[in-house]
């Protein structure tokens, strides 16, 4: 497949799965998608669904899918909704990055993480440690997305539940 760099966009899912799987980054930027039919999928259509129905939800701005938005006091909050707290970090990168795109248009906010199943709660505020880590990550995935070949596959905790499973292990 045909891949143009001067039109590829970081998303918050690049940033998600950069902190999970490298290969799953490359993959997704190729046009090749996971599993649509996978029942990880399927939960987490579910929650997004469902948790937190009485704030707003998936508002589209600037390319970014934002799960929650909420004004508390005249303070922005933006809210990601994770079916677990396993991948926090993850979680937590992909919030620093619509923080940062946000600040970008000149709008300052701060994030929160939510785990409905869990019922748990990460604030995450965009600081200078929060922007050089996100630099790493974005610098990565450009660096990975411009190969020509995708990273081989590595077996790690989250292959099982992976939509992208069958791809690289059958």
């Amino acid at each position: 497949m045909f891949f143009n760099p001067a039109e590829f966009k970081i998303t918050g899912t690049y940033v998600w799965y950069y902190c999970i799987c490298k290969r799953e980054v490359w993959l997704l930027s190729r046009g090749i998608t996971p599993d649509q039919s996978d029942e990880n999928m399927d939960i987490g259509r579910f929650l997004h669904e469902n948790a937190y129905s009485r704030d707003k939800k998936e508002i589209d701005f600037y390319g970014m899918k934002l799960d929650v938005i909420k004004n508390e006091s005249g303070q922005f909050i933006i809210g990601e909704i994770k079916k677990s707290s396993k991948y926090l970090e993850s979680a937590r990168m992909q919030l620093l990055h619509y923080l940062n795109e946000l600040e970008k248009q000149g709008i300052n906010a701060e994030g929160v993480l939510l785990i409905p199943e869990e019922k748990k709660r990460y604030t995450v505020i965009l600081d200078e440690e929060g922007k050089r880590e996100l630099n790493e990550v974005l610098n990565g995935i450009i660096g990975l997305v411009t190969c020509e070949m995708p990273p081989k596959p590595v077996k790690i905790n989250y292959c099982k539940n992976c939509a992208y499973n069958e791809l690289c292990w059958s």
